[in-house]
């Protein structure tokens, strides 16, 4: 079916053509006509023709202003001209319009058969073009979704060549050299940090792979998203910068608070969302890691690495239960635990290698070095790069393993300790400073967004912390911090209610009363006068 639009002033060429059209043509073809400029424009604007036949001369707008604006809202139209009059300038102007054809009046009905056969040609090569996209983008839709999945797998198992992921990148159009990692995890429900019936929901979301992929791009369109991998996805998100400013990693973590609700609603599972540092491409699996951790450290729906200690990543060629335990027992300032799970592991190599010293030595000095990079990362030691010069001596120095032993106990010891006091520093620290920020400005309309971004810290992990070490969540801390303010003000100064509340952050005097009796059990006149009375 062809659309046809005849624009002109006489009504017998409308009909002329028309008879020539369904003639030649028969059903094929779906006819509309008008005898003014204006009238072509508003009938084109809605029946959206695929040629058009247009008198150059007609009433009001004439035809080259009518195809411009035609041209403007359908600009894959053809458009045939027909006029009496042979003016070389109208059909020049016609001709930069993008005219397939111009005739002159009275038109021969085997040249305008020819000439509709000819547009209705380059139509149906159009039609078979997007056809063929449409098909080629439905193929893509399949291979797609292939790469990117072999290009994340291939990044994070960290087994492939320069020329592979060249490929890949050509492949998926990733020009940038930095990105970060994220992993949606699923459950049949949440207990703490971990999601039950891994099993059964992978399952469940390998069916709904394709809405979920779509889901996610709807909030994450340049985001690559690999397979179902047991109860989890990894993506990657190409980025230009190499390291998340505030705002934005607020804005990543509310929008995936966005998605797991969604996806929660669509697919009746509850997701999460752990997201990773921005690394560089070759440091993918880094990024994939503490996305992980992230979800391990928290119980919070979504979990941004930048919000929680980083943990480290351990080898597989020694015990890694105890050697893991040592690092998280130095991250977490356990000195007990420290000594203990330090002296399991040098236990464990005394007794399988005690005539390798060499390498007890080594594997001490690697283990001493990377808890004190716990160290360093907490804030806890600064680093100097000279501030290490004497253990190697000192190590080839210790003739015994007893010896061996307690030096290297005592450096994670000492690592240990300076962890504990960072830790201790930064919680305290991070509520004192917001609770100093609340004390000086609770004057003002504040809110948990203006306080988390001044410690910088996502609001859900500061009203998680906040609450942890003052027992109050954010409202109820601002609130009592008013009232006190409050009960000073009545008691000793004159000022109306109208003033004090003004001047501890309240726009609403009723407001403010009943938050005050819901505080103090009594409203601020009766607070005022019991308190008056008791003072006479």
């Amino acid at each position: 079916m062809y659309r046809i639009m005849i624009a002109d002033d006489e009504g017998i060429v409308i009909d002329s053509l028309k008879f020539i059209i369904e003639k030649e043509f028969g059903q094929s073809c779906r006819i509309e006509s008008a005898k003014t400029g204006r009238s072509v424009i508003e009938r084109a604007d809605q029946f959206r023709p695929e040629i058009a036949i247009m008198d150059i001369q007609m009433p009001g707008i004439n035809g080259i202003e009518a195809m411009r604006e035609i041209k403007k809202f359908n600009p894959n139209i053809l458009f045939i001209v027909i006029s009496a009059y042979d003016k070389f300038d109208y059909a020049k102007e016609a001709i930069n319009l993008g005219v397939m054809d111009y005739l002159n009046k009275p038109i021969e009905r085997n040249k305008i058969v020819s000439v509709l056969k000819k547009a209705m040609g380059i139509i149906d090569e159009e039609r078979e073009k997007r056809s063929n996209e449409l098909l080629v983008k439905e193929k893509l839709e399949t291979v797609v979704p292939i790469i990117e999945n072999g290009f994340l797998y291939t990044m994070m198992f960290q087994e492939y060549f320069e020329e592979d992921i060249l490929n890949y990148r050509q492949l998926l159009g990733i020009e940038l050299e930095y990105g970060f990692m994220a992993v949606l995890v699923c459950g049949e429900r949440q207990e703490g940090n971990h999601m039950t019936n891994a099993v059964g929901t992978s399952v469940r979301i390998q069916n709904s792979y394709r809405d979920i992929r779509e889901t996610v791009r709807e909030y994450f369109p340049e985001m690559l998203v690999g397979s179902v991998m047991a109860n989890k996805i990894a993506m990657y998100h190409p980025t230009v910068k190499e390291h998340f400013e505030y705002n934005e990693r607020i804005e990543i973590i509310e929008k995936s608070r966005e998605l797991v609700r969604k996806l929660k609603k669509r697919m009746n599972v509850i997701f999460r969302i752990g997201i990773g540092s921005i690394r560089h491409l070759h440091d993918t699996l880094v990024s994939y890691n503490e996305a992980l951790t992230a979800l391990i450290d928290t119980t919070n729906a979504v979990a941004h690495v930048d919000d929680l200690p980083i943990k480290c990543l351990y080898a597989d060629n020694y015990p890694v239960d105890v050697e893991k335990r040592i690092f998280e027992q130095v991250e977490k300032g356990d000195l007990n635990g420290t000594i203990t799970s330090a002296n399991q592991f040098f236990d464990w190599m005394e007794e399988n290698f005690a005539s390798h010293k060499t390498d007890i030595q080594l594997k001490v000095l690697e283990l001493v070095l990377w808890a004190e990079r716990l160290a360093y990362l907490s804030g806890g030691m600064t680093y100097h790069f000279l501030s290490r010069k004497e253990y190697l001596p000192t190590l080839q120095k210790l003739d015994s393993l007893d010896t061996l032993r307690t030096w290297f106990v005592d450096k994670l010891t000492e690592a240990c300790r300076r962890i504990v006091v960072k830790l201790e520093e930064q919680s305290v620290g991070v509520v004192s400073q917001a609770k100093h920020y609340i004390n000086t400005h609770y004057t003002k309309d504040i809110s948990l967004d203006d306080v988390s971004r001044e410690v910088d810290i996502s609001p859900y992990y500061f009203s998680k912390i906040f609450k942890e070490e003052t027992g109050e969540n954010f409202i109820e801390y601002v609130t009592n911090v008013r009232i006190e303010k409050a009960k000073e003000l009545l008691i000793g100064t004159d000022y109306s209610m109208k003033e004090i509340c003004c001047r501890i952050g309240y726009a609403d005097p009723n407001y403010f009363s009943r938050a005050f009796k819901k505080n103090v059990g009594v409203t601020p006149t009766e607070y005022k006068s019991d308190k008056h009375s008791m003072g006479s």
